[in-house]
Formats: C-alpha cells, structure tokens, sequence
C-alpha cells in the first residue's frame, strides 16, 4: 500500500478505543490513512480483537488503518510532524500545516524516543493548560487544519447537516433534540 499526506502516524498507541477515535477523527476531517505501531493495540479481527463497536461504523471505511512498526520509511514524500510537549515546538495556534504532513503522535503514557524526533521536521504542541488524550490530540490538530485551510480556501468547509449517508445514529439525534437535514 502507498502512503498518502497527509496522514495520521500513532506510535505505540495503548488502547484500541484511542486508535478508533483516530480513524474517526480522520475520517471526519477526510484524512485517508491511519498507520500505528508497536503491539499493545492488536487489531487481529481472527483473534477476537477489534476496534470498540463506534469506531467501526460504515462511515469510516473510508480511512485506511495499517499496522507498520516502520511506516515512517513509507512517507519519503512527506513531512514528519511530532505533536509533542517539547522546547522550541511551534504552537498549533501559529502552526502553518504543510499540505503533506504525516502528524506523528506519541503513546498515551510517554513521548516520541529520539529515532521517532530525528527523523520529524516540524515539531507542533496543542497549548492547553494540561496534557489531552491521544483521541482529543488527533480531533484537535485535524480541526486546526481544517480551519486554517478552509479560512485559506484550499478546501471546502464540512458540512453534515443534509447529507443523505451521515451515518449519526438516529437516536442520538432524538437523545439530543436534534433533527438531521434529512
């Protein structure tokens, strides 16, 4: 399989909900591939493990997830961004997203090692007065990039409201009082 920018790249995530809510995020924000580490989250559907019963609606079959313990080498063309705590990281809120990142995000319960931030050319930090999940980090880095690139008209806004095959659940809707534009 080729590898796509821009991309979402989670190393030696923990826990399976974490890396379906990647591909949820991705999804959403139309990022076409997921690629994971490591082997604390297996995903080996003939052994009894898959991701949570949410994370694998119809929707998000349009994202692509792929185990590689190497899937930086797959993205020559690409620019390595760490979403890090680091010094000298550049902050979201004047980060400038180049059009083929690979945002590269460390496990839950550590950091990128050192091989993982060499071979990273931009280095990000979500400025937030505690540390997010993993989940929260991907959704806050793709809406930043949404936002900046539709407010630069490189892509068209999302919209959900009217769309024939949103695939929101219809009793959330009513466990909310929202009516979809259906």
């Amino acid at each position: 399989m080729d590898a796509l920018a821009p991309a979402i790249g989670l190393v030696d995530p923990k826990f399976p909900h974490n890396v379906g809510a990647a591909v949820r995020a991705a999804s959403c924000y139309g990022i076409r591939q997921v690629w994971f580490s490591g082997d604390r989250v297996r995903l080996d559907a003939s052994k009894g493990y898959r991701l949570p019963r949410e994370e694998r609606m119809r929707g998000y079959k349009d994202v692509v997830l792929r185990k590689d313990d190497r899937f930086l080498d797959a993205f020559a063309h690409a620019v390595p961004v760490a979403v890090e705590l680091r010094q000298n990281a550049e902050s979201l809120i004047e980060f400038e997203h180049p059009d083929n990142a690979l945002y590269v995000f460390g496990p839950e319960d550590g950091s990128l090692d050192r091989a993982v931030l060499a071979r990273c050319h931009r280095f990000v930090v979500i400025p937030t007065r505690h540390c997010t999940n993993l989940a929260s980090a991907v959704y806050t880095v793709l809406y930043d990039r949404h936002a900046k690139r539709v407010r630069a008209g490189l892509e068209d806004r999302n919209v959900t409201a009217g769309v024939s095959d949103f695939d929101e659940p219809d009793h959330m809707a009513d466990a909310v009082g929202v009516t979809w534009g259906r």
